[in-house]
């Protein structure tokens, strides 16, 4: 199984629960045990990979009314009982509600592992199928938002469609306006946490004395003008993914809550005592070189690390040439539709323009250059004018997008001339002759 699947105990007699743990800890099957339902149901969040083996006689909520809560939570997740003498009818009947198998008191350990493999096996099946099929919805739809052609780009959807379901924090890497924040919603929606909140916060846009109240939340009458409790960002995001934008702008004596946070998973609201159990995923994204930040003292190194589990980089436009005309027909068509415009042709100046310019605020110029063209504006205004000569020109431009479009056709292809040609739409023997040309 390609993630770790652990045994939630849930069970109020110490000597019992220790005895499970033991067993299971003897065969290497790594374990957690609480005293209650109650505490089983905090621990349990929407990414909890494992299984639940519980004693239906539990204080406060029984084991029965705990495998409807988790049931109702999610069908697939295995659900072993504990049954007591005089409990089997009673077992038998939760069976039929969905528990996955029962043992009566007392069990042997070589019961309780063999029954724990079996539901351990079936659990990672059945996410490893959910995975591969939410992959393979989200290589579709991810197309359609995160758009480009070229390698950087198909290798950044890759990646996307590969950890969005693993809950693992990500730290998102790039220039101002390369989509970051694009990205972290795609992590999100092809996601399992795609039904809970996605809560985004700017790091660089809260002044400091506000930034704690903000993302940790406060009691009433906390401080001065505190007349109400206030559920911080991180709170909010429960179930769901916490974005961080700018996150290098995050002051240092905060820093260290948050990492508590992400250590234990539970938070203190400002002016209160009390832990709140918390389950979201964090996503992080900068402009910055954290790990320098880090050596410099100016970003701390324990937070980076726990950060950066899996780390997204977004390459800037001037690096990826190939993409721009297709992001600016993008573009173009959305600013069109929203703007009631007939959709404008592009001549052979603006086409040498956009390919000449040096795209110093990445897509969000390029999507702002569309709206100015939709509206019949110049891409460029004057002061900003980019010169004839300071970048490749109309042919030279054109060469490089055809050089690329047909390199990525027949890299689909394996290489395959007819398959290429026919999904380009081109005859074969003009495919053949480019590929002399451009020497593919």
């Amino acid at each position: 199984m390609s993630e770790c699947l652990s045994v939630l105990i849930v069970e109020d007699d110490p000597h019992v629960l220790l005895g499970c743990q033991q067993a299971l800890a003897l065969e290497d099957i790594p374990s957690e045990g609480v005293g209650s339902a109650e505490a089983a149901l905090q621990r349990i969040g929407e990414d909890f990979a494992g299984i639940v083996v519980s004693d239906i006689r539990l204080p406060g909520i029984d084991g029965l009314l705990l495998l409807e809560q988790l049931k109702a939570r999610d069908p697939s997740l295995p659900v072993v009982l504990i049954t007591g003498h005089g409990d089997i009818s009673m077992a038998v009947q939760a069976m039929r509600d969905g528990a996955y198998d029962f043992m009566e008191k007392p069990f042997s350990p070589e019961r309780l592992v063999d029954v724990v493999r079996r539901a351990l096996e079936q659990r990672g099946l059945a996410r490893e199928v959910s995975s591969l099929r939410r992959q393979l919805a989200g290589r579709q739809a991810l197309e359609q938002r995160i758009i480009g052609r070229s390698p950087a780009m198909q290798q950044l959807r890759e990646l996307i469609a590969n950890v969005a379901d693993t809950g693992a924090n990500v730290l998102i890497e790039g220039e101002t306006g390369t989509g970051k924040e694009l990205v972290a919603r795609c992590l999100h929606d092809f996601s399992r946490r795609q039904a809970r909140p996605f809560v985004a916060l700017n790091c660089g846009g809260l002044p400091e004395n506000l930034f704690e109240s903000e993302i940790f939340g406060h009691e009433a009458h906390a401080f001065t003008g505190a007349g109400k409790r206030r559920i911080g960002k991180i709170e909010h995001a429960d179930g769901g993914t916490l974005f961080l934008d700018e996150v290098e702008s995050m002051p240092l004596n905060l820093q260290i809550k948050l990492l508590r946070v992400l250590q234990e998973h539970t938070l203190e609201r400002l002016g209160s005592n009390q832990s709140v159990a918390v389950d979201c995923r964090v996503i992080a994204a900068t402009k910055a070189d954290l790990a320098e930040q880090g050596r410099r003292g100016q970003f701390r190194s324990d937070l980076y690390y726990r950060l950066n589990v899996v780390t997204l980089e977004l390459p800037p436009l001037r690096d990826r040439r190939e993409d721009i005309l297709l992001l600016f027909e993008h573009f173009l068509q959305q600013s069109s539709l929203r703007f009631d415009r007939a959709v404008p042709e592009l001549d052979r100046g603006t086409l040498g323009a956009l390919m000449a310019h040096d795209w110093p605020g990445n897509v969000r110029e390029l999507r702002n250059v569309a709206e100015r063209f939709a509206l019949g504006l110049p891409v460029f205004k004057k002061s900003g004018a980019t010169p004839e000569n300071s970048g490749p020109g109309f042919a030279e431009a054109v060469e490089a997008f055809e050089r690329r479009l047909l390199g990525d056709a027949l890299e689909r292809h394996g290489g395959n001339l007819s398959q290429a040609s026919q999904s380009l739409g081109m005859a074969k023997t003009t495919l053949f002759d480019k590929v002399k040309k451009y020497g593919l």
